[in-house]
């Protein structure tokens, strides 16, 4: 059996998995970048960097081939009000976005990873070596391939094959996503969010986006949220639907149809798995870190990869807990309040859309829509002190009081027998 050994074997190049090995290199670690694609591939995404993401790239002198940059947020109501939530400068974030289509983001990121030394492998993880202790010794690729280290990083995805090789991963603890997208001929001068109502006075359990794009074409999609249960939910319809309203509303041409669809799970709140146990860490989707109210994952994703590169650098036979740690304080503030929130507005459709209905309505949308833009975004920790700052602290505060323990600990259970796990059927129907 072909076998390589490594400090460390970083499992998934996108975002996530791309930042912890390039940070990994440039600390001197022999590091692996497996991935079972060809690059560059594309992902679906909604191509928009949030505000902390563009600050990281900054920080890291990464530059990627931005489509253009992405400020305030427009964001429409079921009574079809529409409210403009403004961005504000941070005090570690600038004041705007990037619009950049992941098969480019992605590319790019990687290329500077492998610039620094990582080295690349192409492979597909389906099984796992495990020593007396219980520690993770080696991952073996599909092709028979072994690929051995000291610590490891799971940056692959929400239903990522390494925590579930690691016995970490527990579906019936996360919070499920699904989103699917396409791109069609539009000029889109702001990012347009759409909450909809699925019933009179029901809300819709998750919403529509339509954002710029590069040469013309726009990024449009629907993503709704599942709680706890990943089922069936087709979301074909529901894009073909929304894509009328835009074209009613004036959004679209009328003869504006999307390209082909594609489409990705989601976990989000840091929830359905622990972060770290022994010396396997997770990254980005893989620990769950999507924002539960608006379904933002890149700029998390590139976070806790530079944190779980440093604690691996810093403290590498105790960074299991020094990650935690390092998670808790970056996201601690924000991400358990938000699940717990999100899990309410799901069980409590009506709620959820009056609610909306309020925040987007003339006489409220000036007053909050700054509140709103911050805590929405998870922009609150960072801010800049302003009125709109200490009301979003306030509302997060709140909001936490919801929240369970977080992150989650570890499991001291065997991990289960490897297998493959189930591929996304064709018509792109959550399983």
């Amino acid at each position: 059996m072909p076998s390589a050994r490594y400090d460390a074997v970083v499992v998934g190049a996108g975002p996530a998995g791309s930042v912890a090995a390039l940070v990994l290199a440039r600390g001197g670690a022999r590091v692996a970048l497996v991935d079972k694609a060809e690059f560059p591939r594309d992902k679906a995404c909604g191509d928009l960097i949030g505000p902390r993401g563009v600050g990281l790239l900054d920080e890291l002198g990464v530059s990627v081939p931005d489509a253009g940059q992405g400020a305030d947020l427009l964001v429409v109501g079921p009574s079809g009000h529409r409210s403009r939530l403004p961005a504000f400068p941070g005090r570690a974030y600038p004041g705007h976005g990037v619009v950049v289509p992941r098969v480019q983001f992605d590319d790019a990121l990687r290329t500077a990873a492998l610039a620094a030394g990582a080295e690349p492998v192409r492979a597909r993880v389906s099984g796992a070596d495990r020593g007396p202790d219980g520690r993770l010794r080696a991952l073996i690729a599909s092709d028979g391939q072994r690929l051995a280290a000291d610590a490891f990083i799971g940056a692959d995805g929400a239903l990522s094959p390494v925590a579930r090789l690691a016995g970490l991963l527990d579906p019936d603890t996360a919070l499920w996503g699904f989103a699917i997208r396409a791109y069609l001929p539009a000029e889109v001068p702001l990012p347009l969010l759409v909450l909809l109502d699925a019933a009179p006075w029901r809300i819709y359990p998750g919403y529509g986006w339509l954002f710029p794009g590069e040469n013309g074409q726009a990024n449009v999609g629907i993503g709704v949220g599942l709680g706890t249960r990943r089922r069936p939910a087709p979301l074909r319809a529901d894009l073909a639907r929304f894509c009328a309203l835009l074209r009613s509303a004036g959004d679209l041409a009328p003869d504006a149809q999307p390209g082909p669809v594609t489409g990705g799970w989601l976990r989000m709140g840091g929830t359905g798995t622990p972060p770290a146990a022994g010396n396997v860490l997770l990254a980005g989707d893989a620990a769950g870190l999507i924002n539960p109210l608006q379904g933002e994952g890149i700029a998390p994703a590139m976070v806790s990869a530079r944190l779980a590169a440093q604690c691996l650098l810093a403290s590498p036979g105790h960074a299991d807990a020094a990650y935690t740690e390092a998670l808790a304080a970056a996201f601690g503030g924000y991400l358990p309040g938000a699940a717990a929130l999100q899990a309410t507005l799901l069980r409590r459709p009506r709620l959820a859309s009056a609610g909306v209905r309020l925040l987007t309505a003339p006489a409220v949308r000036r007053v909050i829509a700054g509140t709103w833009s911050l805590y929405w975004n998870g922009l609150v920790d960072g801010a800049r002190p302003r009125p709109a700052a200490w009301t979003g602290l306030a509302v997060q505060r709140a909001a936490s009081g919801l929240a369970r323990r977080w992150p989650a600990v570890p499991r001291r259970t065997a991990p289960p027998a490897p297998s493959e796990p189930a591929a996304l059927p064709d018509a792109l129907h959550t399983p």
